[in-house]
């Protein structure tokens, strides 16, 4: 199939003429990625905006960077970039490559998904149009509703939910769901590097005063490759239990680093980008 064109690159209010930029994770992938490219590209191409595709090879043991380097060859808006520091056979896990992959980034708007093709970027344009809709900073998938769960995983959703909502006050329905389209500020401020925190990038965003709404989106059960997450008790409820206590506890830890310059004049200049929580219409708390 021959390539996608890349869109014009128009956009005078962005230096890098790039107003989406979509990031995903990837180990092991091989078998996947060239129809995950494919349906980004369709998705996208269509909207007339310009933008690129961040793949993020997370340790890959198969061929998965060089079949991306392969398909990049004919498409200039598709990216690879490279952990360099994983663990021998393994990738640093999904919260670390998002953390790559966003400083790598050059949209105003950046999208997420995972690399196994279950998340379909066919929403990604519908997600676009909402968040301009609702003037939205953040609009998160949600794919509770196409999910075909068995009913040990409802019931381990459900107590979830209910322990988010109470520890958190999280109220975001599914925040399992990697397909995203958030404000790039957003993006750089989420403290990715830590272990697990890819699944509070909704209630932190929400911490941090955006305003973030939900939509629901498809969901597709993976066709080639393995799972990268364990289950049961020990793999995941005992982790995200303590995940939470600590996202609770960094919340209360967390400080107005607002700054300006100010000179002999009296005048000031602001000098950095906000990271702390704002009061803002619509926000939830």
């Amino acid at each position: 199939m021959p390539a996608t064109p890349a869109p014009a690159l128009d956009s005078a209010d962005h230096p890098t003429g790039v107003e989406l930029s979509v990031v995903a994770p990837a180990h092991n992938e091989v078998d996947n990625v060239e129809n995950l490219v494919r349906e980004v590209g369709d998705a996208l191409s269509p909207v007339g905006i310009a933008f690129e595709f961040v793949i993020v090879d997370d340790g890959s043991t198969d061929s998965t960077r060089a079949r991306v380097l392969e398909l990049a060859s004919t498409r200039p808006w598709l990216r690879c970039i490279a952990m360099t520091r994983t663990p021998p056979g393994k990738g640093c896990g999904q919260s670390a490559a998002f953390f790559a992959g966003f400083r790598a980034a050059r949209g105003r708007l950046i999208a997420t998904l995972d690399a196994d093709l279950q998340n379909d970027p066919a929403d990604l344009p519908a997600m676009l149009a909402l968040l301009r809709e609702r003037n939205a900073d953040m609009v998160q998938g949600d794919r509770s509703h196409a999910r075909k769960d068995n009913a040990v995983r409802r019931v381990g959703s459900i107590v979830g939910r209910k322990f988010r909502l109470w520890l958190l006050g999280d109220s975001i329905r599914d925040t399992g769901c990697s397909l995203r389209v958030m404000k790039r500020e957003i993006a750089l401020q989420l403290p990715l590097e830590f272990r697990g925190m890819h699944r509070f990038i909704p209630v932190t965003a929400r911490h941090l005063g955006y305003n973030v709404v939900e939509m629901r989106v498809n969901h597709r059960p993976r066709h080639a490759g393995e799972t990268k997450y364990g289950m049961g008790i020990v793999q995941r409820a005992l982790p995200g239990l303590i995940d939470l206590f600590a996202v609770r506890y960094m919340r209360s830890r967390r400080r107005p680093t607002d700054s300006a310059e100010t000179t002999a004049g009296g005048a000031t200049q602001s000098a950095s980008v906000r990271v702390a929580p704002r009061a803002r219409e619509g926000a939830h708390a």
